[in-house]
């Protein structure tokens, strides 16, 4: 089965294929295709340390009609088809290893429904989480999954995304109802109706939700939304250890309070975050914190996380009650990865994340945190703890090798860490090529045969994304 999944060969036949898809193309897209050598590197990983493996050729889409074209003139001849929506994926996602056509889905924009009285809506995979949500303001509802970058909600989908909301309101997996989808023979198929639930037949839309574009091209979305809360309330609190910190964060969600966020910045985080994003925080372990309900509950919720912070040294809870102070909390917050550049000028960012059951979380972080320093680096932690899910950065001058090395040493034994505590080897930034190594620690050898069994059969002559997720 190995054999059967290898990419097409890099000779010069493969070659004249590429050339004769981009012909084929460029007869149809005109100046939507092109060729230049910028626009082809900027079509590949940019975001962090990993190679840019640029494709041979980018077309710009506008239609599921348009996917469909470039999907069956790729299958022809079989050369490789890689989905683009805003580039942000962390673990070369969009890398094209072995060439290939990028297909950019920025244009398939458009918000083509939403049914308020359904909780739901239909958009194409361009559109990003900050468009939608400001599309449905006026009726009252938003999108809860938000993702540090102002992402795609196609490219969220097949990274299976989180973020600070999870805790609350779930993941991509959670939220997304139906997915449209061009699969590698250019046919399209909808994996399921609007209906909330169903148990007829297999959950193709799961299948498809991280599946990082190997299955298949999605052209269109149906989505949960949420009600805006009628009150929201949140801010800060410092811990005087980052084991204190998940302690705390451990007992609220053992204790059911229904908190909606709840992030952990490590005291190096903490002051890159004060420095980026003009914040005065005290450089500790600190956890941002939100509650949304009515008016009654969020006081409630507050109180009682108070109470649970004070068990373990929290300091006295510093409220941001204005909008614009809570926005530009978490702002900073999703500024992050940018925060911690400036910490080492120069250096490439690796930022990788795990999870793992809630009971551990304490130990993994704290554990973490000891490597970080025995092996002096900067690698600043930060964290959707609420379920378990917390990154580092770590901050690598990729001309000395012996700390290359020594950043890849680090982030293997996080993973082992994460996996010997029956975690995971990413909670939420995917598999793409950083992470391949790992799945036959976690998954086993007869799972993995089963996803490429899945693979082959859906993707026989493997063209979607191949050099991704499966080892």
């Amino acid at each position: 089965m190995n054999e059967v999944l290898q990419a097409r060969p890099a000779t010069e036949k493969a070659g004249e294929a590429v050339s004769a898809v981009i012909a084929e193309l460029s007869a149809h897209f005109g100046d939507r295709l092109a060729t230049g050598r910028a626009i082809r590197e900027q079509h590949a990983n940019t975001v962090t340390w990993l190679p840019n493996e640029a494709p041979d050729a980018v077309v710009f889409v506008e239609s599921t009609e348009d996917v469909q074209l470039v999907v069956r003139s790729c299958a022809r001849y079989r050369v490789p088809v890689i989905a683009f929506g805003t580039g942000s994926s962390l673990e070369g996602q969009i890398n094209a290893p072995k060439g290939g056509i990028s297909i950019d889905l920025s244009r398939m924009n458009r918000v083509l429904s939403v049914h308020p009285e359904d909780l739901d809506c239909v958009v194409e995979p361009g559109v990003t989480r900050k468009q939608l949500n400001e599309h449905l303001r006026d009726v009252g509802l938003f999108f809860p999954i938000d993702p540090g970058a102002d992402a795609s909600l196609g490219g969220m989908a097949s990274t299976r995304a989180s973020g600070t909301n999870a805790v609350r309101y779930g993941t991509m997996k959670d939220n997304v109802i139906s997915v449209t989808a061009v699969l590698a023979n250019g046919e399209v198929i909808t994996t399921a109706r609007r209906a909330r639930k169903s148990s007829a037949g297999y959950d193709l839309t799961r299948l498809f939700v991280g599946a990082e574009g190997t299955l298949g091209i999605i052209t269109n979305l149906t989505l949960r939304l949420a009600g805006i809360p009628e009150a929201i309330s949140g801010g800060v609190c410092g811990f005087p250890t980052i084991r204190a910190a998940c302690d705390a964060v451990i007992l609220t969600i053992q204790s059911g309070l229904p908190v909606a966020r709840i992030e952990l910045l490590d005291e190096v985080q903490v002051r890159a975050c004060n420095a980026y994003s003009k914040l005065d925080l005290v450089e500790q372990p600190t956890l941002f914190v939100e509650f949304h309900g009515t008016e009654a509950s969020v006081h409630e919720q507050a109180e009682r996380f108070g109470e649970i912070a004070a068990e373990y040294g929290g300091g006295a809870f510093k409220w941001a009650t204005r909008p614009e102070d809570r926005t530009k909390l978490w702002q900073a917050r999703h500024d992050a990865y940018w925060a911690c550049l400036p910490l080492k000028p120069g250096a490439k960012a690796l930022a990788t994340d795990v999870c793992v059951p809630l009971s551990r979380l304490a130990d993994c972080v704290d554990e973490t945190k000891h490597d970080i320093e025995e092996m002096g680096m900067i690698a600043p932690i930060v964290g959707h703890v609420g379920d378990g899910n917390f990154h580092t950065v770590t901050l690598v001058d990729m001309d000395d090798p012996h700390e290359v090395a020594k950043a890849k040493d680090f982030i293997s034994r996080m993973v082992e860490r994460a996996l010997a505590m029956g975690g995971t080897a990413t909670g939420e930034h995917g598999v793409g090529q950083g992470k391949r190594k790992y799945m036959e620690a976690e998954h086993g050898t007869a799972t993995l045969d089963a996803m490429r069994a899945v693979k082959l059969a859906l993707d026989p002559h493997n063209i979607m994304n191949p050099g991704k997720i499966l080892p």
